[in-house]
């Protein structure tokens, strides 16, 4: 029950301009990326970032801050990390 209150406690935050460019905080890590995806861990859960000529402008491993720019369509939160890749998107 304590990890639960852990996790939720931790702050992200998006800023999506113009649907153009996309600022995220609070990221843990980056789990895969190509042109029209961006698979984000946040707070140990996915963030699917789906659009056209996605590219990742700056990392900050020290903040978690992510720079994006393209054409986003989407954000989609998904299921804990704990389970492997291929399960998470073929399910």
């Amino acid at each position: 029950m304590d990890e639960r209150k852990n996790l939720k406690s931790k702050i992200h935050s998006v800023l999506i301009e113009n649907r153009e460019r996309i600022t995220i905080n609070g990221v843990d890590d980056v789990e895969s990326f190509d042109e029209n995806n961006i698979i984000l861990i946040v707070n140990d859960e996915l963030l699917v970032i789906k659009g056209f000529d996605l590219r990742i402008n700056k990392i900050n491993t020290e903040t978690g801050e992510v720079f994006i720019e393209g054409q986003i369509y989407s954000l989609e939160y998904g299921e804990s990390t704990k389970k492997g890749l291929f399960s998470r998107l073929f399910k």
